[in-house]
C-alpha cells in the first residue's frame, strides 16, 4: 500500500481528497491527512475507510518527519511560506512533492540537488497558478509545432459567483481569500507588453482600465490587469511575442464601482486607524471625507466622488450599508483595507446554497504561412456546494491528477518545476476533461499588431 501524505487540509482539499479516496483501491493507496487543527482532518477524512487523519504541527520537526519518511509522495497544501520546510525534509528523505504554490526562490535553490537525486518537486500545479499554465502551453506548443509563430498571449482568470446564486448590484461574492481581493493591484505597478510597447498602469488607475470579453452562455466580463505579466514571456517562451497580457476577470462594472474605495483610501494597509473596536460602519466612511457642519455623510460622499442619486454606483454603495450607524466594525487597530474587508464579508459572503464559478479565457494571436490567426479559449466551472467548490474542484484535481501520474512514472522528468511540458500537461489535461473541466477554442479574427498604432 502506498501513503499519500497531504499536509494542510484547507478549502482547496476537500476536492482532492475526494479524488484519491475515489481511486485508492485501484492505484492501491492510503491517505495520510495532516493539519495542525485535527478536527479539520477529521472532518475531510471521516467519509472514507482509506483515510488517517494526524494532528501536525509544522514546527514539530520530528513528527513532520516521521510523516515524511513514510510517504510514497507528499502534498503540500499549506501556505505557500510552508512549502520550504516540507520540500527539505522530501529532500532528505528522497520523497517526491506536489503543491499548488508559486516557485519561490528558496524552492528553486533546492532545483540542483533535487534534480541530482532524481526527484519531482511540482509546483504550481493548482487552478491559477496551474490549469493556465497547462492549457496555455497545449495551444503555444500546437501553434509552434505547425510552424506558427506567437504574436499576441492574453490571460484571464476569474474566481466568480455562479449566475443562479449572483444576487447583489456587484455581481460578487468572496469565492477564496477575501483579504486578497481587498488587496488586489497594490505594491507596484501592473506591467504588461502591448503591440511591442511596454505598457504600465498604477494603481490608482488600476480599475479604470480594463478589458471586455465575452463567454459564450455566460455572458460579457470585464478584466483588469494583473501586476506582472512579463515574467509570463520566459516561462512560456515567449520573448519575441508583441503582447502578453494577464488579467482578473470580474462582472461588468464592478471595477468602475471598485475604483471608488481606490480612490477613497479604503483599500490602503499601511496604517492603523484608531478605535476600530467601536467604530461604526458609517463613522467608518466618514474618516475619507471632508468635514463639514451641515452636509450628511452620504451628501459628501457623493460630491467628493461626483456620482449622480440616480447613478447605480450609488445604489451599490448604499446596498453595502456603509452608511449604517448601528453596525460596528469591531475589530481592534484595523487598517482601512482591514476595516472595508469587514463590511464587504457581511454583504459578499457566500450563502450555504450558493455556488461559484471559476472562468478563465486565453487570448493566442499568430501568424501560419504568412496569414495572422487568432484562437480564443475559454473555460468555465460552476461549484457543486460549499464543500466541492469550483475553487475548490480547479486547484485540487489537478494537483491530485499530478501526483498519481508521478507515481505511477507518468510524468519522470526531474526537479522544481511547473507544469509546462507536454509529458506533464497532456496526461493531466486529458484526464480533467474527464471531469468537466474543458476549454472550447474559437477561431476569431486577429485584431493584434498594427505598425501604425502605439
Amino acid at each position: 500500500m502506498r501513503n499519500v501524505l497531504i499536509i494542510g487540509a484547507g478549502k482547496s482539499t476537500a476536492q482532492l481528497i475526494k479524488y484519491l479516496a475515489e481511486n485508492a483501491i485501484t492505484e492501491d493507496l492510503r491517505l495520510i491527512v495532516a493539519d495542525k487543527e485535527f478536527i479539520n482532518a477529521t472532518r475531510l477524512a471521516k467519509d472514507w475507510a482509506c483515510i488517517k487523519a494526524v494532528q501536525l504541527a509544522i514546527a514539530d520537526a520530528e513528527a513532520r518527519q516521521q510523516l515524511i519518511k513514510n510517504a510514497a509522495i507528499v502534498i503540500s497544501m499549506l501556505p505557500a511560506q510552508l512549502h520550504i520546510e516540507i520540500a527539505r525534509d522530501c529532500l532528505r528523505f528522497k520523497k517526491n512533492m506536489v503543491t499548488a504554490s508559486y516557485i519561490s526562490e528558496e524552492m528553486e535553490a533546492l532545483n540542483k540537488e533535487v534534480t541530482a537525486n532524481g526527484l519531482i518537486f511540482m509546483n504550481e500545479i493548482g487552478l491559477d497558478p496551474g490549469i493556465d499554465h497547462m492549457s496555455a502551453m497545449r495551444v503555444i506548443d500546437r501553434i509552434r509545432d505547425q510552424g506558427g509563430k506567437l504574436l499576441l498571449f492574453e490571460s484571464f482568470c476569474g474566481g466568480l459567483v455562479a449566475p443562479e446564486s449572483d444576487d447583489n448590484l456587484w455581481n460578487y461574492k468572496f469565492t477564496w481569500n477575501p483579504r486578497n481581493v481587498v488587496l488586489a493591484g497594490q505594491g507596484g505597478a501592473a506591467e504588461f507588453i502591448q503591440e511591442g510597447t511596454y505598457k504600465y498602469i498604477p494603481y490608482q488607475r488600476l480599475f479604470r482600465r480594463t478589458e471586455f470579453l465575452d463567454v459564450e452562455g455566460y455572458g460579457r466580463f470585464e478584466a483588469y490587469a494583473n501586476r506582472n505579466s512579463l515574467k509570463y514571456r520566459s516561462i512560456y517562451g515567449l520573448e519575441d511575442v508583441l503582447t502578453l497580457y494577464r488579467g482578473t476577470m470580474r462582472r461588468v462594472g464592478f471595477s468602475r464601482a471598485w475604483n471608488l474605495f481606490v480612490q477613497l483610501g479604503m483599500t490602503d494597509d499601511s496604517y492603523v486607524l484608531q478605535d476600530t473596536e467601536t467604530m461604526s460602519y458609517r463613522e467608518f466612511t466618514n474618516l475619507f471625507l471632508p468635514y463639514s457642519p451641515t452636509d450628511s455623510v452620504q451628501l459628501k460622499l457623493r460630491h467628493m466622488l461626483k456620482i449622480d442619486q440616480d447613478d447605480l454606483l450609488w445604489d451599490k454603495l448604499l446596498e453595502l450599508n456603509l452608511f449604517d450607524k448601528t453596525k460596528k466594525i469591531e475589530l481592534r487597530q484595523a487598517t482601512p483595507a482591514q476595516c472595508l474587508q469587514r463590511i464587504l464579508e457581511d454583504k459578499w459572503t457566500l450563502d450555504h446554497n450558493d455556488k461559484d464559478m471559476i472562468v478563465m479565457y486565453h487570448k493566442f494571436g499568430y501568424e501560419l504561412n504568412g496569414e495572422q490567426k487568432q484562437i480564443d479559449s475559454t473555460m468555465v466551472s460552476v461549484g457543486e456546494n460549499q464543500t466541492y467548490t469550483a475553487m475548490a474542484k480547479t486547484v485540487g484535481l489537478p494537483v491530485g491528477i499530478a501526483a498519481l501520474k508521478i507515481l505511477n512514472g507518468v510524468i519522470t522528468n526531474p526537479g522544481v518545476q511547473l507544469p509546462v511540458s507536454k509529458e506533464v500537461y497532456n496526461p493531466i489535461l486529458d484526464e480533467l476533461e474527464t471531469h468537466g473541466i474543458i476549454f472550447k477554442e474559437y477561431e476569431v479574427p486577429y485584431l493584434g499588431y498594427n505598425p501604425h498604432h502605439e
